[in-house]
């Protein structure tokens, strides 16, 4: 099982958006981004650190480890929830009043497969380099992760 390789566009506004085609069927991969002991195994999440209240207004929280065995708290909120379609996720940043937005979009496809649109905009070209980095790694994880594939 593969996944296709799809368009990264950034944009001056500081925006981008990542797509892919996954092979497995939109509701697992909404159960993969949704469901605490699925997003553990293949984001990188310490495990027992993910909470997720997923509806609009529900907090989320995840403790992330870095390769080299640092560990780092995200928390934040559900901002849009629409189950197997839609979900915008929003990410708390230190110093800033308002959070940081990441949208995913899935669009079920032929043969069990699902297109996956992962947008966000972010304030300045250093944050939006980092988090598109961080976006590319997670989908390839979760690439790995619904292919029954180890994610390390």
């Amino acid at each position: 099982m593969s996944a296709e390789q799809g368009t990264t566009t950034a944009t001056e506004d500081f925006s981008y958006t990542l797509n892919r085609t996954l092979d497995a069927p939109a509701a697992a991969v909404w159960r993969a981004w949704t469901t605490p002991e699925q997003y553990a195994q293949w984001a990188g999440a310490a495990a027992g650190s993910v909470e997720m209240d997923v509806r609009p207004g529900g907090l989320w929280k995840a403790t992330m480890v870095t390769p080299d065995g640092g560990q780092f708290p995200l928390t934040g909120s559900y901002l849009e929830v629409a189950e197997n379609r839609r979900l915008v996720i929003g990410m708390d940043v230190p110093g800033r009043p308002e959070p940081a937005a990441m949208t995913l979009e899935l669009d079920e496809q032929e043969g069990h497969r699902t297109g996956i649109v992962v947008r966000q905009t972010c304030v300045s070209v250093e944050e939006r380099d980092m988090a598109e980095q961080g976006s590319t790694m997670l989908l390839e994880s979760l690439t790995a992760f619904l292919a029954g594939r180890p994610t390390d």
